[in-house]
């Protein structure tokens, strides 16, 4: 019988971490991600990892910058306005195709915000939120299961492609306790369906010393006529090979909707109650939850438009994916929206209030809790 523990969001993805061979952290305190470095502090010298609390995010993602370059595993974590401060490091660690793993366990904005849940951080994670032509893989989990095989696959995927990976989650998911099973053998089978297929990459491009060869320098200030445009075409050619081998999503009730609520993330679980809720009333509902946010599975949804008359966005923010789907969707078909925001969370009873309403309403309607009336 596999064995199963109960732990907090934040500890499962710091001992995941671990289990997927992260030997460095660095990071700072900031609610609500805090016992990931906690955690980390106990756990890594038990493993032989290095543990720093940093000074501020700044040099935290910086720390995380150069224990990359020695080719060990390292990660760091913070919250929302935390992980604004990384982006100039996140850029860097892209202009360097330096492998690392970021997670933002996402909390009310802008600014300060509050310590409540949110998912107004999508637009940030998806588009890049430093300078420059680059991209990051973005895995949302949506159970704390979930977020034990993505953390594992975070680091795979950043190894085999050197590049920087975000998990991104929010308070609840953080903070939530549900039972784990902690066996790396079976991870690979759960990441739907997608497996690394050598995990164990030789890094070749490491600063560990000469030893005898050719020094090797890793920088991405390139000042040659043309040098850094045939660069970022490079990272361009990578970037679509994994749009094409890298994207990952769940569908329910794809083959009989009428219509089909797309959600990510924690949001994703209250709309899967709705879906059950709704079928038992003899609605033909589904949902359709992206799990990677980049490369965000576009195709997909172009498909299930063939076929679903509807399209209704959910999120804890003012709808910053209902673009994506639009995109995705060609606009095809109407796609109406369904947001709280500033730590709002929306329930089972909204939802459905909600996505009535629109529909009587026709056309493609948006709408906020709270949202103030448009002048």
């Amino acid at each position: 019988m596999t064995k199963k523990v109960l732990m907090c969001g934040n500890e499962v993805l710091a001992e995941a971490g671990i289990m997927a061979g992260c030997r460095f952290y660095a990071g700072y305190p900031i609610t609500p991600q805090n016992e990931i470095p906690a955690y980390m502090s106990r756990r890594m010298p038990e493993v032989g990892g290095v543990f720093i609390q940093a000074e501020s995010e700044i040099s935290a993602v910086n720390m995380v910058f150069g224990a990359s370059l020695t080719g060990v595993r390292a990660m760091t974590s913070s919250s929302s306005p935390g992980i604004s401060l990384k982006q100039e490091g996140i850029s860097y660690l892209a202009g360097c195709q330096l492998p690392a793993v970021i997670v933002n366990m996402m909390r009310g904005g802008p600014g300060l915000g509050n310590i409540a849940p949110s998912q107004s951080d999508y637009f940030q994670a998806t588009r890049g939120g430093g300078h420059g032509d680059y991209r990051q893989v973005v895995l949302a989990p949506a159970s704390l299961q979930e977020i034990v095989d993505l953390t594992v696959l975070s680091f795979d995927l950043a190894d085999k492609y050197r590049m920087p990976v975000m998990i991104l989650g929010d308070g609840i998911l953080g903070q939530m306790m549900e039972p784990v099973e902690l066996n790396p053998k079976s991870i690979p089978q759960r990441c739907s369906g997608q497996e690394i297929q050598n995990p164990k990459i030789e890094k070749d491009w490491v600063l560990d010393g000469c030893k005898g060869r050719e020094p090797r320098v890793i920088k991405s200030l390139l000042l040659g006529e043309g040098e850094l445009e045939r660069f970022n075409l490079r990272l361009q050619e990578k970037y679509a090979l994994i749009k094409d081998k890298e994207v990952r999503y769940e569908v329910l009730y794809g083959d009989d909707s009428d219509i089909m609520l797309v959600s990510y993330g924690t949001t994703s679980r209250i709309c899967r109650s709705v879906v059950e809720r709704l079928r038992r009333q003899g609605k033909n509902a589904g949902m359709f939850r992206p799990i990677s946010l980049w490369p965000f599975p576009e195709r997909a949804l172009k498909e299930l438009a063939e076929r679903v008359n509807k399209f209704f966005v959910v999120e804890m923010s003012c709808g910053q994916m209902v673009d994506d789907v639009k995109l995705s969707i060609e606009c095809r078909k109407p796609v109406y929206f369904y947001g709280r925001t500033g730590g709002g969370i929306p329930t089972e009873e909204e939802i459905i209030g909600e996505l009535q309403k629109r529909i009587d309403a026709g056309g493609c309607f948006t709408s906020i809790k709270y949202q103030a009336p448009s002048i």
